[in-house]
């Protein structure tokens, strides 16, 4: 079976006449006059009127997205969700002072989160930017051990966090 190509022109039996506007590896994306967009799957029984070469690749748009968002995550300082660890939603961190004299201090567990995995985020930065500086390949392998030695320093955090793979990780030990 020979796929049609974007711009295809066809006629369904139920919605009419219709343009491809987009061809996955199991559907064709179609636009019709009456009905708008709909997608049928490969083999639907429709008549071709007029066929567009099938010069592009099939993609589909949850590839595309998956790609770009993998993208933008590599190279921006947008930062993902990091989930606190159920058990602690809602939790205080309360700090008392070896000094009775002085008054104890309690955070909201969640802003002390939040700001430890803006830190994490910040590093992350400063790592993309030294590796995309203009820096002697010795000096950003030098800088990238102190973020790596950072990470280890935050690993006593990882309590708090719901997903291991969202964990700062250090130096691995060989």
């Amino acid at each position: 079976m020979k796929l049609l190509g974007i711009g295809s022109r066809i006629k369904h039996s139920e919605y009419g006449k219709g343009v491809v506007t987009n061809v996955t590896s199991k559907h064709y994306w179609v636009t019709f006059i009456d009905d708008g967009l709909e997608t049928l799957d490969l083999d639907s029984d429709f008549e071709v009127i007029e066929a567009a070469e099938d010069d592009v690749d099939a993609v589909s748009f949850y590839d595309v997205e998956r790609s770009l968002k993998s993208i933008l995550k590599k190279w921006s300082d947008v930062s993902e969700v990091i989930t606190i660890a159920d058990k602690w939603k809602g939790g205080k961190l309360i700090m008392t002072p070896g000094d009775s004299n002085l008054k104890s201090s309690e955070v909201p567990i969640d802003t002390f989160f939040h700001k430890i995995t803006m830190v994490r985020d910040r590093l992350r930065v400063m790592e993309q930017k030294i590796n995309s500086s203009n820096l002697e390949e010795q000096e950003k392998i030098d800088l990238q051990q102190y973020i790596t030695r950072s990470y280890g320093s935050l690993t006593s955090f990882n309590v708090l966090f719901k997903l291991k793979s969202q964990q700062f990780v250090g130096q691995r030990s060989k």
